[in-house]
């Protein structure tokens, strides 16, 4: 007997999606567990597998349709079931298969077990001309592998640069405006920080820090980690580190409110979500258990992560769980700015640029590798003297580098 497979809910308070690309036709053959469609949400781009073996005999949504938890995705039955138009599929009872990420490959070497991501069709068509899809550069949405691609791979031709979005010119009293569709993950990110102002009360505090010093000591050690390692070292890791020490010295900034229980929850653990700026938006992947790890370790899963991130590859329990967010707005240039907080945690840590800046040391003027940091705070839990006390707790570790080490 037919049965419908709807969109599962995933928990991590993901109500919706959209439907990237179908893997599977009307009237093809899948086994259980074959992967039958993408999925973007907020968190990441998903594959879910069909729960049955059997024959498809509907899709219910198209390719960029917008679906909720619960609505029907596809239909499966009998090779030769014929489902009439009005048909009313009865759902899947059974729970909900668990959701596996999208296995996206980006351009260059390969991370860890990750496929490139890429249709059955184009995968038989790549191994029918002899090309191996972990040297192609997908052109397609989110890095997918296009036959196109396949083809030009073939013949030795270069990727084609991605599509940006094409939307339609139309004609207003002030001129022309080209109308171009909101992304999904755009919608998301906006209805996160539309909620995240209407939740927490917004402050932020900012202060100087004096990095000379802590500069010095990244600039003799970078060559030599990297040189050991091969991992590419920068300065974000050394933040972190000092971010989870001042965290454990201010439990409040690590901590979560449940509202309906009327309780706060202080964080025994440091999950850093790291803010990584991608060409469709804001995505937070979270560091688990920071203060476990150490520097090298750090710079490592920031790079991996950050990566993954932009190519959206990154898997929905790497995006959830943080405890605090950091976010290094300093490579965009600026003074500072006034992040907003990951809701529902309580703080965000903003880092900015590094310039060289008069300062006084001992009486004279001098010429000091100054930078801000900022906190925002939600103001209904941590009064602003906590927060004060909180940043000066921080500058003072990155300005004076032994007691940031000694802690290590």
């Amino acid at each position: 007997m037919a049965f419908v497979f709807n969109f599962p809910d995933v928990g991590e308070g993901i109500h919706e999606g959209r439907v990237v690309e179908w893997l599977v036709a009307e009237g093809d053959t899948v086994v259980e567990d074959q992967a039958l469609v993408k999925v973007e949400t907020d968190k990441a781009v998903v594959e879910l597998p069909s729960p049955h073996s059997g024959t498809v005999l509907r899709l219910h949504a198209a390719a960029d349709a917008d679906i909720l938890v619960g609505d029907p995705l596809v239909t499966i039955g009998e090779a030769g079931e014929k489902v009439p138009e009005d048909f009313a599929p009865v759902a899947e009872a059974a729970p909900a298969p668990a959701l596996q990420p999208a296995e996206i490959e980006a351009p260059g070497p390969a991370v860890g077990s990750r496929r490139p991501l890429a249709t059955p069709r184009t995968r038989s068509l790549a191994r029918k001309l002899g090309v191996d899809l972990k040297s192609v550069q997908g052109s397609g949405s989110g890095g997918r592998i296009t036959d196109e691609d396949v083809e030009r791979a073939a013949e030795g031709g270069s990727p084609a640069a991605p599509t940006p979005p094409v939307g339609t010119v139309a004609a207003t009293a002030d001129g022309e405006v080209e109308r171009v569709p909101i992304t999904h993950l755009r919608k998301i990110i906006a209805g996160a920080m539309r909620t995240a102002k209407h939740t927490a009360a917004h402050v932020t505090h900012v202060d100087e820090a004096d990095v000379t010093d802590l500069v010095a000591h990244y600039r003799r050690a970078k060559p030599v980690i990297e040189e050991r390692t091969g991992v590419r070292f920068t300065l974000l890791p050394l933040f972190i580190k000092a971010l989870v020490a001042t965290l454990q010295k201010h439990p409040i900034f690590n901590a979560s409110v449940d509202e309906e229980r009327g309780e706060i929850l202080y964080k025994k653990y440091y999950n850093i979500g790291v803010a990584v700026d991608t060409p469709e938006g804001l995505i937070v992947p979270v560091i688990r258990d920071a203060d476990r790890k150490d520097m090298v370790e750090l710079a490592a899963e920031v790079a991996d992560k950050a990566e993954r991130a932009r190519n959206r590859q990154l898997g929905l329990d790497e995006l959830k769980g943080g405890s605090c967010t950091i976010t290094n707005i300093g490579p965009l240039g600026g003074v500072f700015a006034t992040p907003i907080i990951n809701v529902p945690e309580l703080a965000i840590i903003g880092l900015h640029a590094i310039k060289e800046r008069p300062a006084v040391v001992d009486g004279e003027i001098v010429i000091r590798k100054m930078m801000y940091l900022s906190v925002s705070f939600d103001h209904r839990y941590i009064d602003g003297a906590e927060g004060a006390r909180f940043m000066s707790d921080m500058v003072r570790l990155v300005s004076e580098p032994m007691l940031l080490i000694a802690r290590l």
